[in-house]
C-alpha cells in the first residue's frame, strides 16, 4: 500500500491512478491522519440482453390496458 499527503496526490494524481489501476491501494493523508483510501473497483458482470431478458418472460394473460383497469378499480385504490 502506498501513502500519499494531499499536496501530493494532488500534484501526482496520475501517478495514484496508474498505481490503482496496477492493483495497489493508496492512503490519502492530511496531516499525517488518514483521510482517504483509493481501491480499484472490481469487474463488473455483464448484463445479459435486453432481448433475450425479455424473451424469457412469461406472456401476460391479459392486455395491460385490462390490467390496469382491474389494479385501478380494485379495493387497494
Amino acid at each position: 500500500m502506498h501513502t500519499f499527503t494531499l499536496a501530493e496526490a494532488r500534484a501526482q494524481f496520475g501517478r495514484v491512478i496508474a498505481l490503482v489501476e496496477a492493483g495497489d491501494e493508496v492512503t490519502i493523508t492530511r496531516r499525517g491522519r488518514p483521510i482517504a483510501r483509493v481501491a480499484g473497483m472490481q469487474p463488473q458482470q455483464k448484463l445479459p440482453s435486453l432481448a433475450k431478458f425479455r424473451a424469457e418472460q412469461p406472456e401476460q394473460p391479459e392486455p395491460a390496458g385490462e390490467f390496469m383497469r382491474r389494479i385501478r378499480e380494485s379495493e387497494r385504490y
